[in-house]
């Protein structure tokens, strides 16, 4: 075959394990067949469209089997897909639509008022169910396709994605992924997971996010095994599918699988066929991977970001005891250093700044020149803009985002570490510590608490629990008992959120000072809000 890329897959999967099943929805399954030949269909709707290579073709939706064939029949063509996040609103989807320059739109019912808001200059609209006036249904147009074998050349060099980023500051940045850059994860991932021919992933975590993509989809799909897709993230449904499905391999991030845990079903659920727990995105807990080694459970976790594709390091199920809380080292084919500001390595043990060299990585962003010099300022090493350590046998130890870490007295202060402290406490469900302004101390930690369902706490109680586990400086000064979190659609924190809350209740003078400039008080007035 001429096509080198993704876009061949369906066809190669087809010929090697026709009968094998490749998805399932909504309890009906769908055969590698059956998914080739729907594929093939909706890529010729789409070169009717007019979508040639390099042309950019858009979903916009919760998780779906048709997120699949619009990715795959999008790269049978040599175009570029552009997933979109199903949580964003009207203007920020038609940025992304319009600067990607998306030629067709494919959305979900749960998409439709944000569709009809979005003015965004396109050739083709489809709906996967009730399409508005001018818009095409998606089953009607898909089975109206021409299903004969479509093969153009594409390189492993040509750009296959394009992820929009969240955008903490400004405008998100569109990370571009080629094909090479996701075979190479692939064969990063399988060097490190026994992905096996008859794995049946369970995908609830938001397919728009690289993990959920490239880390389980795409290997799973690879291996010609099955990938279980639910709409969204629900507990019991997750349980019911495991037992159900007999599921083998999940992704998830640390609020998904904290919610397994304290779940009322841990204790007594089926869970012998799970081979695999993996989760990414953010620092675990180290308490939280106990809680699932006691269970029997092997819990993986590896490092990466949207512009890596997204691996970088990963834990080996081999070392998920004895390097309990670490990302792992380097992926196979993937270089990974610490650095110092001046660009030297770091020390072992000495917090750097993470540098990403390989086959896996971006080689920029979309119609952004400026940030992509940014982000390669140290030559082919693409810079995360994330903190960590190395030990003495090189395994690396998340510590956090250089936009997260705040200064208090001079000395550097990572949330992630404190947070980890804080979860530890057997009332917390979920925590987030955001540094805010302090006219003493330049900066002091606020610390907003999710305390677990029927249980309550205090911040006099975190307090206590604190002081005999965390240097003085780095208790928070402040902390809010709050209903739950802002989070992305993968599941993330959004602490950018956190800081634009207003100030903390109390005063902050009324800090007790400290004897030196590495002890931070922890008896400042704390603040409760119901919800953040």
């Amino acid at each position: 075959m001429r096509n080198a890329g993704l876009g061949a897959w369906p066809a190669r999967r087809a010929q090697m394990t026709p009968e094998r099943t490749a998805f399932v929805f909504a309890d009906r399954p769908v055969t590698y067949a059956e998914f080739h030949e729907r594929t093939t269909r909706l890529a010729s709707r789409l070169r009717e469209a007019g979508v040639t290579a390099g042309d950019r073709v858009a979903y916009f939706g919760r998780n779906h089997v048709a997120f699949a064939e619009t990715m795959f029949a999008t790269h049978m063509l040599g175009g570029i897909f552009v997933p979109l996040n199903f949580r964003l609103a009207a203007p920020e989807i038609g940025y992304m639509l319009d600067h990607s320059g998306a030629q067709v739109l494919i959305y979900a019912p749960e998409c439709a008022e944000v569709v009809r808001d979005t003015s965004a200059s396109l050739r083709e609209i489809v709906a996967l169910d009730t399409p508005g006036p001018g818009e095409r249904h998606y089953e009607t147009w898909l089975a109206e396709g021409d299903p004969t074998p479509i093969d153009v050349p594409v390189g492993l060099d040509d750009t296959a994605l394009i992820l929009y980023t969240s955008g903490t500051t400004g405008r998100p940045k569109g990370a571009t992924l080629t094909h090479g850059n996701l075979v190479w994860n692939c064969f990063n991932l399988l060097a490190g997971v026994d992905v096996a021919s008859d794995e049946v992933t369970l995908i609830s975590a938001p397919l728009f996010h690289v993990a959920a993509l490239d880390q389980t989809l795409l290997p799973t799909f690879l291996k010609g095994g099955c990938s279980v897709i639910t709409p969204s993230w629900d507990v019991d449904e997750c349980y019911d599918l495991i037992e159900r499905s007999r599921v083998t391999w999940m992704f998830g991030v640390a609020t998904m699988f904290a919610a397994l845990a304290q779940s009322p079903r841990w204790a007594d659920a089926d869970l012998s066929s799970l081979r695999h727990l993996m989760s990414g995105g953010a620092a675990i807990p180290a308490s939280l991977i106990r809680a699932y080694q006691e269970r029997g459970l092997v819990f993986c976790q590896g490092y990466g970001l949207t512009e890596t594709a997204p691996g970088a390091t990963f834990l080996e199920a081999s070392q998920s005891v004895r390097k309990v809380g670490s990302a792992g080292v380097p992926v196979f084919f993937t270089n990974v250093r610490v650095v110092r500001p001046d660009g030297a390595d770091a020390a072992v043990g000495e917090p750097g700044e993470v540098l990403i060299q390989g086959p896996n990585v971006t080689p920029g962003y979309w119609r952004n020149p400026e940030a992509t010099a940014a982000a390669f300022s140290d030559g082919d090493w693409f810079s995360s803009g994330d903190i960590a350590v190395l030990d003495e046998e090189g395994h690396l130890y998340v510590v956090d985002r250089v936009k997260d870490m705040y200064i208090s007295g001079g000395e550097n202060v990572y949330p992630a570490e404190v947070e980890a402290v804080i979860f530890e406490h057997p009332a917390v469900a979920e925590v987030a510590v955001v540094g805010v302004p302090d006219p003493q101390w330049g900066e002091v930690g606020r610390a907003f608490v999710v305390p677990r369902p029927g249980v309550s706490v205090t911040s006099d109680e975190l307090r206590d629990f604190l002081r005999s586990r965390l240097a003085k400086y780095k208790i928070p000064a402040y902390f809010d008992v709050v209903d739950d979190l802002p989070k992305t659609g993968s599941g993330k924190i959004q602490k950018p959120e956190l800081r634009r809350l207003p100030p903390p209740v109390g005063d902050s003078s009324a800090t007790p000072a400290r004897s030196d400039q590495s002890q931070q008080t922890s008896q400042a007035n704390s603040s409760t809000r119901s919800s953040a």
